[in-house]
């Protein structure tokens, strides 16, 4: 009898995403279900009060949920990602993730775990989310509290966190790296790796708030690590320089050596994935908020942002020679957190230059010559 053929893989290596984005099929998206959250992060790029009517207003209803949903299947959609704000201070989640369940999707959630409780764990184990990612701020009340500026958040946390991990669930793991835990750094990354065999990252780049918000950004930059701190910590940790290592050449797609020289947008986004945000704007990416790259899905519909107006943004180019001859040309374009996007966040433009993240691409570069020349040499 001949042996069965049979393959395995994991979901993050499965050979149809390659082929799907190849034809640029939209099999991924993020819907972002709120604005608002619970606790107030100095470093947050999104977060308004819990109790903002405005945002709560403007907010996709259930309805507009559904609709989007539906024609985001209809497209290809085979697995979304819920996050906010914090999603699950919506009153109806529950309807929500049933809905994104009811039609198939594998569905990821993001959430900081504060909220999270009987009933949340109850639907979880009868329709399970693919994984539940949770953000880790500190291992101690006082460093956790600094961030989130709520009293009680961190036993609101790890009470929602041994919940999520006692029932099994596929929980990943990933903390924001700043001025106010680095102190804890080490300790967070140990806590994380000692509960989840899956996933765990952390995040030293900071970036700027969706609504420009000058005081908020003040305090953003404030937290930011140096160029030097920030390498210092990749280089401490692993498993983050040996990916670093390995993966430094994958954000620019390999087709960029053959675009134009002007053209802005050499990533990934728009080609098999976007963005949705709580009220209603479509976005190649989460955090690409240039008036001219958001699409108003309640004056338009899901398949004209895909089919059209992705290719309008993506089309966009620069005649800024301070672009064209730094940033397009620059051979450390794949260690650097620039990006349109980015850029945008950072200066109010598409295509200037941001020297913050010049300064650390610099310091990646000459980390890793370090770690090449330090390397034994192969035997013949």
């Amino acid at each position: 009898m001949s042996e069965p053929f049979i393959s395995s893989a994991s979901l993050h290596d499965f050979s149809l995403w390659k082929r799907m984005e190849l034809k640029r099929l939209p099999f991924l998206f993020d819907l972002e279900i709120t604005a608002r959250c619970n606790l107030n992060c100095r470093h947050c790029y999104i977060n308004l009060p819990a109790g903002d009517k405005a945002a709560e207003k403007k907010e996709l209803s259930l309805e507009e949920v559904r609709e989007i949903v539906d024609e985001a299947v209809s497209l290809g959609a085979l697995w979304c990602i819920v996050t906010g704000g914090e999603p699950l201070l919506r009153d109806d989640f529950l309807d929500i993730y049933f809905y994104l369940k009811k039609k198939g999707l594998l569905v990821t959630i993001f959430t900081n775990a504060t909220l999270v409780n009987a009933e949340h764990i109850r639907v979880f184990k009868r329709f399970p989310p693919r994984d539940i990612e949770v953000s880790v701020y500190g291992t101690s009340a006082g460093t956790y509290e600094k961030i989130t500026r709520r009293p009680g958040s961190f036993a609101a946390f790890r009470r929602g966190f041994e919940l999520l991990l006692k029932s099994g669930f596929n929980v990943r793991l990933k903390a924001m790296t700043m001025r106010s835990n680095v102190h804890e750094h080490h300790e967070i990354a140990r806590f994380c790796r000692q509960r989840t065999h899956d996933f765990y990252r952390f995040d030293p780049f900071l970036h700027l708030r969706y609504d420009r918000d000058p005081e908020r950004n003040r305090e953003i930059r404030s937290e930011r690590l140096t160029p030097q701190e920030i390498v210092s910590l990749e280089q401490s940790d692993p498993e983050r320089f040996q990916a670093l290592q390995e993966k430094c050449d994958k954000s620019v797609m390999p087709e960029s050596s053959s675009a134009e020289i002007g053209q802005l947008f050499l990533c990934g986004a728009g080609k098999a994935s976007y963005s949705i945000s709580y009220d209603a704007m479509f976005r190649l990416c989460a955090s690409l908020w240039h008036p001219d790259c958001v699409y108003d899905l309640r004056q338009g519909d899901l398949t004209d942002a895909w089919r059209h107006f992705v290719q309008r943004v993506r089309g966009m180019s620069s005649q800024r020679e301070e672009y064209l001859r730094s940033c397009r040309v620059c051979d450390l374009m794949n260690l650097c957190m620039w990006c349109p996007a980015h850029a945008y966040l950072e200066t109010g433009q598409l295509d200037a230059p941001v020297e913050y993240f010049c300064q650390v691409a610099h310091a990646r570069a000459q980390a890793l010559g370090a770690a090449e020349r330090s390397s034994p040499s192969p035997r013949h």
